[in-house]
């Protein structure tokens, strides 16, 4: 690893994962490209302890728990710059738009929103929040913690998905950057110290939260690959999405 590849790679992921302003990467290239996907759970905690936050504090103000979950949901979104959600929309309409490779890239490039994934957005998002009021009927602790591992749950997929050996559906954009720039021992040790943490967090349901965002988005990245030969940034960012409501919905189940 060149000298200087974790600055540039702690900058590359809050800077774009994130709407935190920070200095721009010196370089930007594989090394970095990998650490910025390694360190992902750290601006993804740093989103999750705001909603958590704004979240309780609407809560102790008294506001509905419904209508404080979905705020919260709008901020956490406010605070990635929709990132992910844009990801989520296109990858949807892509997939469901025709089973040609090339038509499902060139719907998934213009950015437009269709009904396919207007749709999932609403499901997506409502079941986000659901989970979240549910989440807030235990007290203020086990809120903030619970949503936190739910944030940093979602993003320690990026690692999984970025490991090498993933091939990018077409040049250019986000993902050719950084799919495959992550060793596989990294890959998989991420989710491992997460769901490690989580079990301090919120005993076996913790690993569990986190064992079963990373399913659902390596299985979401696998259908992608297979219909599109390969991921795009979109992929990823429908990757995280899905983790993080699967993650809030085992987090808040029971």
């Amino acid at each position: 690893m060149r000298p200087g590849a974790v600055r540039d790679g702690l900058r590359l992921s809050a800077g774009t994962l994130t709407a935190v302003p920070v200095p721009a990467p010196v370089t930007v290239d594989r090394s970095a490209a990998g650490v910025a996907m390694v360190v992902a759970v750290l601006p993804g905690a740093v989103v999750g302890l705001a909603v958590a936050g704004l979240l309780v504090g609407l809560a102790t103000l008294g506001v509905p728990a419904p209508v404080a979950a979905l705020v919260a949901v709008g901020a956490g979104a406010l605070l990635t710059r929709f990132l992910h959600l844009d990801g989520l929309a296109d990858t949807t309409d892509g997939l469901l738009a025709s089973w040609d490779r090339d038509r499902a890239l060139a719907v998934m490039r213009s950015g437009d929103v269709g009904p396919c994934g207007a749709t999932v957005l609403v499901v997506v998002l409502g079941g986000q929040a659901g989970a979240l009021a549910a989440l807030l009927g235990p007290g203020p602790g086990p809120v903030l913690g619970a949503v936190v591992l739910a944030w940093a749950a979602s993003r320690s997929v990026l690692p999984v998905l970025t490991a090498r050996g993933t091939t990018p559906a077409r040049p250019g954009g986000l993902g050719a950057g950084v799919l495959g720039s992550v060793p596989v021992a990294l890959a998989v040790a991420v989710p491992l110290v997460v769901a490690a943490l989580g079990w301090l967090v919120a005993g076996p349901r913790g690993p569990l939260a986190v064992g079963l965002a990373v399913l659902a988005a390596a299985a979401l990245a696998r259908h992608a690959h297979r219909r599109l030969g390969g991921l795009t940034g979109d992929v990823l960012g429908a990757g995280v999405e899905v983790a993080l409501l699967t993650a809030l919905v085992v987090l808040s189940t029971g």
